[in-house]
């Protein structure tokens, strides 16, 4: 197997992490490092009617697909370049109607085996690292996600067996791993979600909670951009996971999804950790350390309860904005479920305490979907500074949350303020995005239109 190689990276051995990427030239900030195009991905269903399903353009006026009617492209050309993964789908879809579910894994790894199977050589993901090498690490994974794995599969033979040949079940096994393991979602300006793909290339970036790089999505190919000065020899770091949170809590997080402990910078030193979990310390009587055990034990459950939210259950969207609902609860049950959890936590956490800050963010969801405007703008700005000192520069988390401030402005006629955020958003995305990306043309668009 014959790699060929990415202009300025190299992969190596990378001490106590095995393979990794390093730089073999310069990268200012800002620097596009490498690009990598999906080696397979999907639209979420959610999203259909508002991008192509071929190249992720976000348009109107999309054209369908005269035969399932619910893939949409920009054009012809596009609707032909898709054709040899959506007529798998599209077949499966028009046969089973209204009873068609596979989970976006489901329909991303049938995309996989497809294009296996008339592939004889690397693609142009693979140049660093092919898809085959991917870790799975099965020896590690405990029986909940097994049977995850299982109901996929079977998911996956119930929805693709007359239009897809299939390996065994052991290597389906080993595949839904590698996926489930190195697979990425696809997001737009504002982190909403847009797709699931694999870039084996991006994949072998090894993890740090203060990278030097950060990656991107310009359609359906992956952009890596220096978000730090990186030297010939230096290895170049992503993040895996969100880095809002403790170091306890990304630890967890890192092991649980990822298997291994993170031994960066942030990590070893716990920096930031004093401010992300402060407490209130002017109250009447100090908590006592099992108080404070007990609200951060609380405040853990109810993120948990979102997050498995997320996996389980429908994201509603508007046009910028999404919200997880759980259940069948309306949207006022969910904020006042928000509220009162801010109220019990807040008699121990100050605002800017994370787990404060998450779930303000959760309500600013919930106020976005019922479009109070009024207490969305309320929860934005008691966000916005914080992300601001929590994350690390250049922070998409941090632009995003300046993107949704600055159109609420906009919306509400406060156009000084809007101005301001968007333009603050802008300088982040500038450096994330690159300065020719198609969303940082639409923020300016936004600006200069008001």
């Amino acid at each position: 197997m014959k790699f060929e190689g990415i202009e300025g990276c190299e992969r190596f051995l990378s001490p106590g992490k095995g393979r990794g990427v390093r730089a073999t030239k310069h990268f200012q900030v800002g620097d596009l490092v490498f690009a990598c195009p999906a080696y397979s991905y999907v639209l979420t269903v959610n999203e259909r009617g508002g991008y192509c399903e071929f190249c992720f353009a976000r348009k109107e006026g999309l054209s369908k697909c005269g035969k399932c009617k619910q893939a949409y492209y920009c054009n012809v050309e596009c609707q032909k370049g898709d054709w040899s993964m959506h007529k798998m789908e599209c077949s499966a879809m028009c046969a089973y109607g209204e009873n068609w579910c596979p989970s976006e894994t489901v329909r991303l790894v049938a995309r996989i085996i497809m294009k296996q199977k008339f592939l004889t050589d690397l693609t142009q993901s693979e140049r660093l690292l092919s898809l085959k090498e991917f870790e799975s690490h099965l020896d590690k994974i405990d029986n909940e996600k097994n049977e995850m794995n299982q109901t996929d599969i079977a998911a996956l033979h119930h929805f693709y067996s007359k239009h897809l040949d299939f390996p065994s079940n052991a290597d389906l096994v080993e595949l839904f791993a590698q996926v489930n393991c190195n697979g990425f979602t696809i997001e737009d300006e504002e982190l909403s979600h847009l797709g699931s793909a694999v870039f084996p290339d991006v994949a072998l970036m090894n993890h740090s909670c203060n990278p030097n790089a950060i990656v991107t999505y310009n359609g359906t190919v992956a952009e890596v951009r220096a978000v730090q000065k990186i030297s010939p020899g230096e290895e170049i770091f992503n993040s895996y996971i969100d880095l809002l949170y403790s170091t306890e809590d990304r630890t967890e997080r890192l092991e649980q999804s990822y298997f291994f402990t993170c031994d960066c910078t942030e990590c070893t030193t716990k920096s930031k950790d004093n401010a992300k979990l402060e407490i209130h310390q002017k109250l009447s009587s100090a908590p006592e350390a099992k108080e404070i055990e007990e609200m951060v034990k609380y405040a853990k459950n109810i993120i948990e309860e979102f997050r498995r939210a997320k996996h389980y259950k429908n994201i509603l969207t508007s046009h910028f904005y999404s919200v997880v609902i759980f259940g069948v609860s309306p949207p006022s049950d969910l904020l006042e479920i928000c509220e009162l959890s801010l109220e019990r936590m807040g008699s121990i956490f100050v605002d800017t305490n994370v787990y404060m800050l998450h779930m303000m963010y959760q309500a600013m969801g919930v106020c976005l979907y019922m479009q109070d405007w009024d207490g969305a703008m309320k929860y934005g700005e008691k966000i916005v500074e914080p992300y601001s000192v929590h994350y690390p520069p250049y922070s998409l988390n941090v632009a995003s949350m300046y993107l949704k401030l600055g159109r609420l402005y906009m919306g509400l006629e406060k156009k000084t303020q809007g101005v301001k955020a968007l333009q603050k958003a802008i300088d982040i995305m500038n450096v994330a995005f690159g300065k020719d990306h198609p969303y940082v043309a639409e923020v300016q668009k936004e600006i200069e239109t008001h």
